[in-house]
């Protein structure tokens, strides 16, 4: 893993995956599961209700994480202004996502679900607005793909 965040062989950024986690270190007090050795500026924990939609937008320059602690939802991206088809996959309970800067993204919640995400850029309201653009991947009455 590169500090500036998950980069292909030719240094450009590596579109959203499912983050194969190393084995947690075990013993009888319980486990440590670590998520990521890079330096992050912010960590928010999330909670959403079922059939609901976050996301619906890009980052121009942060990149971030989604651990789930629990529930599960629909992941659909595809890179901003591309002729690429929407992909998606379902993630759940103990997967880790990536997601880098202009790849549209949204998140549609079949259950209550928490979730830590992870970002490389500070999350005050100020600065998450500069880099964020809002697009609407997933109608969030309909929950269907637009």
């Amino acid at each position: 893993m590169k500090l500036t965040g998950e980069l292909d062989e030719n240094g450009k950024y590596r579109q959203s995956f499912l983050v194969e986690l190393e084995a947690a270190h075990k013993d009888q007090r319980g486990f440590i599961q670590m998520l990521t050795n890079i330096p992050v500026h912010n960590v928010s924990l999330i909670e959403s209700e079922p059939e609901t939609v976050r996301s619906n937008h890009y980052h121009k320059l942060d990149w971030h994480y989604i651990y789930v602690l629990s529930g599960v939802f629909d992941y659909y991206y595809k890179w901003h202004d591309s002729n690429q088809e929407t992909q998606c996959f379902e993630v759940k309970a103990g997967d880790m996502i990536w997601t880098p800067p202009m790849e549209d993204h949204a998140t549609v919640f079949k259950k209550k679900t928490q979730i830590l995400a992870l970002s490389l850029m500070p999350r005050d309201q100020k600065a998450y607005e500069a880099d964020v653009e809002r697009v609407i991947m997933v109608d969030p009455v309909t929950l269907n793909l637009v």
